[in-house]
């Protein structure tokens, strides 16, 4: 494939982000005929695995074969774990001494999972990121701040190395607090920077109120990658970010167990590429598990990591929902859309009084309302046999008078966006709680019952 000087300033990778979709779909069967095999062969976990299924990876021939190779649930990796070769167990393919980097999952649903990486994996993250940091406009002039907590959790450890392979300059905000990581920020005038959505708006909050610095004005940021919670996908939320930093936000997908898998672009098409060049990723119809491969249907995101090697990724059950777009983007990447980012994950779609509600769809919702801050908190119970949905808000400084005005307009567009009717229990500014990494807004008290 001949590359023009443009194509090779417009991509990270120019031959794989322009990849026609049938040689990218014939790229990734051969990845996956190898992972798999080398899966089978080095690790006890798989190779049970497949072998319980009556698979064997010469089974594996076309890209429909792939359907019958069982599913990894996270739950499967816990039971594995805490053992010999200690603490990676059963799945890991390499010797213990080729495992150079360690992470672990934060545990929000269940006991974490630890995650092994060898070089070899760690530069293949460090590349995914690259193609994602690349594709919104990180280039060699830009000074990025990293404003979060290095420690045991992957977070934006390989969005740091992949900033430094690009040949940014990176700034790691680590055990600064809130204040002095803002102050920092403007000191060495900062031109971009990588957080979760939650804490993108808590900063800007944090500047205003405590320092008198307007984000927008005062800084210098141009563009804020975002991870771990969908926020930079949703409209609304996308919206203040912006709107309080003056700076462009990009969103991007991916989890320790997977790594980074998706990505928004330049272009900003209303949705996520998925990086098929190093990922293979399936819908799975949320009641058949038939796979989904038009637009217009929802389904289980499905994800192969097809060049990683210590600890395999193979047909991992994400729980995410998502689904296809039925274009592609202006950008002329050949990488498939998920269209509107991921929308939420099946652990959290859940039915209220018989309707179908995706937690990402409130805060849209919310995020859209002029006079409301930013935090919120819905909580689901059971009154008797009835379900009860309960929001919590909090009503911004000076708009008392238009309280009625805001909350009529708060239950209509929520009886729109998700046919129900809420409780809704208005805070002052500041009393809901604050979340520094992933928020955890949406409560489903009758789970705990």
């Amino acid at each position: 494939m001949k590359i023009s000087n443009k194509e090779a300033t417009r991509y990270w990778n120019p031959v794989l982000e322009r990849l026609p979709q049938e040689k990218l779909r014939a790229l990734q069967v051969k990845k996956f005929k190898k992972i798999l095999s080398w899966a089978f062969e080095r690790s006890k976990f798989h190779r049970r695995l497949y072998q319980e299924a009556g698979l064997e990876p010469g089974d594996i021939k076309t890209y429909k074969d792939v359907a019958k190779v069982p599913k990894v649930e996270k739950s499967m990796m816990r039971d594995i774990q805490r053992k010999e070769p200690f603490p990676y167990g059963d799945a890991l393919c390499v010797p213990l001494e080729e495992v150079t980097e360690f992470h672990q999952t934060s545990g929000t649903t269940g006991v974490p999972v630890y995650q092994a990486d060898s070089w070899q994996d760690w530069e293949w993250w460090a590349e995914a990121w690259a193609t994602i940091l690349y594709a919104q406009g990180y280039r060699r002039k830009d000074r990025v701040f990293i404003p979060f907590g290095y420690n045991i959790f992957v977070a934006f450890w390989a969005g740091h190395y992949a900033a430094e392979k690009l040949g940014c300059e990176v700034i790691p905000g680590g055990v600064l607090d809130t204040e002095a990581r803002i102050l920092k920020m403007k000191e060495l005038k900062a031109s971009a920077m990588m957080a979760t959505p939650t804490y993108v708006l808590g900063m800007a909050d944090t500047a205003r109120k405590k320092l008198g610095i307007e984000p927008a004005g005062d800084l210098n940021i141009k563009k804020i990658t975002c991870a771990g919670e969908p926020g930079a996908s949703i409209p609304s939320t996308k919206r203040r970010m912006e709107e309080a930093w003056g700076a462009k936000v990009y969103d991007h997908v991916g989890a320790t167990e997977i790594g980074a898998w998706g990505f928004e672009c330049l272009e900003q098409p209303g949705g996520l590429h998925v990086n098929e060049a190093l990922f293979m990723v399936q819908l799975e119809d949320l009641t058949t598990g038939e796979l989904i491969e038009d637009s217009g249907r929802r389904g289980k995101i499905v994800i192969t990591a097809l060049d990683r090697m210590a600890q395999p990724c193979i047909r991992f059950d994400s729980k995410d929902v998502a689904e296809w777009a039925d274009f592609f983007c202006g950008c002329g990447r050949t990488f498939r859309i998920i269209k509107g980012g991921v929308i939420g994950r099946t652990d959290d779609i859940t039915k209220i009084k018989g309707v179908l509600v995706a937690p990402s769809a409130i805060e849209e919702v919310v995020r859209s309302i002029n006079g409301l801050g930013n935090e919120y908190e819905v909580v689901v119970s059971k009154k008797g046999d009835l379900d009860d949905i309960t929001l919590k808000i909090e009503l911004l400084p000076g708009q008392e008078g238009n309280r009625q005005q805001i909350l009529r307009q708060l239950q209509d567009q929520l009886r729109l966006k998700t046919n129900l009717g809420y409780h809704i229990e208005v805070h002052t500014i500041n009393s809901l709680p604050r979340y520094d990494v992933k928020a955890k807004r949406f409560k489903d008290l009758r789970k705990v019952g």
